[in-house]
């Protein structure tokens, strides 16, 4: 079998997002981050015949769309899922420790590639210092990459080296502004996929599947996450047997076509741009796809 993966207008959304009209609500950057994608996910949410009593986002990362979704009252509740424990340590202090404490530590730190090195060097003695370093890491890296042998941002924006995405002021105001509805949601650090199975039989839930880009032999996840080994057609066949309502994406292939064709669920391309401004397709799947039109 053979799926075309062509660019006419019944096939590929050609509007491209301004990014920075889109409320910035993550603490994290790292190439895959879903900010280009809320206002298609706005679109989704909004589509469904009433407001979902849960949104679920199995691997959560940054988070961006249960953020918005909590944000702007899109799901009732949410409920983020992380394998990696260096992100995971970051949302346990955000919904169940001192994101206040976070906050004012990021907002005091006396940054300079000295203390950034420093504080990086040393082990964790605590969530709340693995919270703390998993920021600073993030945002000294390169691309934002977290993952083994990520190196630090040389340059950077402006030739501020390693300090041009240290934004300490924004980011201590986003963890108070997580912290302030953080009533709303949930974590959960582990395994994604007996999560996704434990609430198929829950009535009115959604699922957002932003999975590790290694389908179809894509190497970027490998590069860019920890934990990159998924069982992509474990995935696709689950959510095939789900009466829940999802929305995949993934990185274009046909292969995915061909999958998702196989389990009966439509797709669909989408314009987007990555962090090097260009352009890029994004392949989006789910059981209905009728609203994005």
């Amino acid at each position: 079998m053979s799926i075309h993966l062509s660019n006419n207008s019944d096939q590929l959304s050609k509007t491209i997002v301004n990014i920075a009209a889109v409320p910035q609500r993550s603490l994290f950057r790292y190439p895959g981050g879903k900010t280009w994608f809320v206002p298609t996910a706005r679109k989704w949410l909004l589509s469904q015949a009433r407001t979902p009593d849960l949104l679920i986002e199995p691997f959560a990362g940054g988070g961006i769309i249960g953020l918005t979704a909590a944000f702007e009252n899109l799901a009732k509740k949410v409920l983020f899922v992380e394998l990696d424990p260096h992100v995971a340590s970051v949302w346990k202090i955000l919904i169940h420790g001192d994101y206040q404490k976070l906050a004012q530590r990021i907002s005091s730190f006396e940054f300079s590639h000295e203390t950034v090195l420093q504080e990086l060097s040393q082990n964790p003695r605590s969530t709340d210092d693995h919270a703390f370093q998993t920021i600073l890491r993030n945002r000294v890296s390169y691309g934002g990459i977290i993952a083994p042998g990520a190196g630090m941002i040389k340059s950077g924006e402006k030739a501020k080296g390693i300090s041009s995405r240290w934004y300490p002021v924004t980011l201590a105001k986003r963890i108070l502004n997580i912290g302030s509805i953080r009533n709303k949601i949930s974590f959960m650090e582990g395994d994604a996929f007996p999560v996704i199975e434990n609430y198929f039989d829950h009535k009115n839930i959604s699922y957002f599947i932003d999975p590790p880009y290694t389908a179809s032999g894509k190497k970027a996840g490998k590069r860019l996450y920890l934990h990159h080994n998924i069982d992509h057609r474990r995935l696709f066949k689950m959510f095939q047997n789900s009466k829940c309502d999802f929305l995949f994406t993934y990185n274009s292939s046909e292969e995915l076509m061909i999958m998702a064709y196989e389990k009966d669920f439509q797709s669909k391309l989408i314009s987007m741009k990555n962090t090097h401004h260009n352009l890029m397709t994004e392949l989006v799947m789910g059981r209905d796809l009728a609203w994005l039109s």
